[in-house]
């Protein structure tokens, strides 16, 4: 791997970004949906409902990406982001891809003043857990998660 470089994405990467959010959809065993995909990557940066930042190399093949959703948090009366995805093309692990574009989400939240970056991820997902925590993120062991599920469809891959 040569040059790693991280930007914000915008409606323009969409057909870069697609694949690899397909692919990042069935880590977590929903079936390949390249239309869906593109679909919803367009309508979040269309609509700037999220932040995204993408990483290229050998100047320009993309490997990755993470994907940010801001919120607020009532009780610190704050700006918060939720970093809902991340992904990196397998022959691009374990070399600093990840590490890379947590850093940017990080300045991206601090930068827009929020007070906290949240997520989740599976609890069998093992090496996004070390690397979290490598990079200083700590578990909340506070709070259970829950999800209701409102017009049918899979919650996070599973019926």
């Amino acid at each position: 791997m040569t040059e790693l470089r991280i930007r914000r994405a915008g409606p323009a990467d969409v057909e870069t970004l697609a694949p690899l959010f397909d692919a990042y959809r069935q880590f977590y065993a929903l079936p390949p949906d390249p239309a869906l995909s593109r679909g919803y990557l367009r309508d979040r940066l269309q609509g700037d409902d999220s932040v995204v930042f993408i990483a290229t190399i050998d100047g320009g093949q993309a490997v990755g990406f993470v994907q940010l959703y801001p919120t607020y948090c009532s009780l610190a009366a704050a700006r918060v982001f939720v970093l809902y995805d991340l992904w990196v093309q397998p022959d691009a692990r374990r070399r600093g891809v990840a590490q890379a574009l947590m850093s940017a989400a990080r300045d991206h939240a601090l930068q827009a003043g929020a007070v906290r970056l949240d997520l989740m991820t599976a609890r069998s997902n093992l090496p996004a857990q070390r690397l979290y925590e490598s990079l200083g993120w700590v578990q909340d062991v506070r709070f259970y998660a829950y999800s209701l599920r409102l017009h049918g469809g899979a919650v996070d891959g599973k019926e």
